[in-house]
């Protein structure tokens, strides 16, 4: 008996280290509470807010957040969202599926250890094949916007206007989201995004890099 609860410890051990264990616990963890614990979303536009707080494994050799850590929590906010307003399970219906297709992201102050924080999701909007959303870390000390985040959210085996006329049982025109005049991740910086939210039409963040300079002389 003791030899099988030492077997199943390093197991659990094994799998905690070798498949990043706590990832798999947390993502499936946070689609039942969304889908269990807390009210469905009827506005697919409305946004949704992610509770989370910096922890010693979530720091870079400084002592703050790491950068690959903001992408994380936003894979479960986004995943959070996504069930709470419906669309993971109309995509079931569908029999069709998600990938994250393109990211961009911001950073403008450091989280530090223990600092409690919000990712707070919205849907943006959608064109023909994906889905727009924006994800900004609020820390809960000051409600400073540390990070801003914008994914392109691609589905196969279906459209998002597909998605979304099952969800709401009727034909609702796509708020196509406009481009600004944010540089890409290769660029230098440009103005500001808005951190408030939205009154007007839907904006994101450039996702493809900008083609690279010519060198002098007209060679490639």
């Amino acid at each position: 008996m003791l030899g099988l609860l030492v077997a199943l410890l390093a197991l659990g051990l094994a799998v905690f280290a070798l498949l990043d264990g706590w990832y798999l616990v947390r993502f499936p963890g946070a689609v039942l509470c969304a889908r269990l614990l807390q009210p469905r979303v009827r506005d697919l536009l409305a946004e949704q807010c992610f509770a989370g707080r910096v922890l010693p494994s979530d720091l870079d050799l400084l002592l703050h957040m790491n950068n690959a850590r903001y992408l994380r929590e936003a894979d479960f906010a986004r995943v959070a969202h996504l069930t709470r307003c419906g669309v993971l399970g109309a995509l079931r219906g569908l029999r069709a599926h998600t990938v994250l297709a393109a990211s961009c992201a911001r950073y403008r102050r450091s989280l530090r250890l223990l600092e409690p924080f919000e990712v707070r999701t919205r849907l943006l909007g959608w064109d023909d094949r994906a889905f727009y959303l924006e994800a900004r870390f609020v820390s809960l000390r000051d409600g400073f916007v540390c990070a801003l985040l914008r994914f392109r959210q691609h589905l196969l085996g279906t459209s998002p206007e597909r998605v979304v006329q099952q969800l709401c049982q009727r034909r609702v025109s796509d708020p196509r989201p406009r481009r600004t005049a944010f540089a890409g991740p290769l660029g230098a910086p440009g103005p500001r995004p808005a951190l408030a939210p939205l009154s007007g039409p839907a904006t994101i963040l450039p996702l493809a890099a900008p083609a690279p300079p010519s060198l002098p002389g007209g060679a490639p």
